[in-house]
């Protein structure tokens, strides 16, 4: 029994563009997010990747994404477990002048906690762990797209990995960017971003 799980970031917003900490806010994609999408469609098309389930964050961003990759007529169903990270009282701030809290937060993700009123890195790995081990004890076949966000999807990324001592925390995730895990036997692959 296996599975190739490919996990997703969703394609650009305008909140994006801005440089606005969007987080559970429901934004649509723009034009370039929908371009983004349809090329990593493109991209499974030339490897003769076709997808058998989607899962994804209930937000229109990431429901949008999964449907131009995966197809209008692949299974999808949402989970709240994908959804990006609770910024609290801090969503919409402004990322090119941010509140100086988020700034040694966003300086520091490894040894600095979420400001007040935020939601901790540690319970967004927790969520993202459960979805996965649920998604194991399924015994999933084929492959699966999830489509999520930037910071719900590098929590997926830390708990795939152990040992990875918040090194995913720091690394820059694009707009539709994709890593590849692969489950075989029930056991997960440390995850691999897919070659383009």
């Amino acid at each position: 029994m296996s599975a190739n799980i490919y996990i997703i970031r969703h394609g650009q917003t305008d909140l994006n563009l801005k440089r606005v900490l969007q987080g559970r806010s429901d934004m649509p994609m723009n034009d370039t997010g929908i371009s983004q999408a349809e090329e990593a469609a493109r991209l499974f098309r030339e490897k003769g990747i076709e997808f058998d389930m989607i899962w994804s964050s209930p937000l229109q961003r990431a429901v949008r994404t999964g449907r131009i990759v995966a197809g209008e007529e692949t299974p999808l169903k949402t989970d709240d477990r994908l959804l990006e990270m609770d910024y609290g009282p801090y969503e919409g701030a402004d990322l090119m002048s941010p509140p100086p809290e988020i700034t040694r937060f966003f300086g520091d993700f490894v040894h600095e906690k979420a400001p007040e009123g935020m939601e901790q890195l540690d319970q967004v790995v927790q969520r993202l762990g459960e979805f996965l081990e649920e998604l194991r004890a399924d015994g999933p076949e084929g492959n699966i797209l999830l489509s999520t966000h930037a910071i719900a999807m590098k929590g997926g990324l830390e708990y795939l990995t152990p040992g990875s001592e918040g090194s995913y925390w720091n690394t820059h995730i694009s707009n539709c960017e994709v890593y590849l895990t692969r489950l075989e036997d029930g056991v997960f692959s440390l995850p691999e971003p897919l070659q383009k």
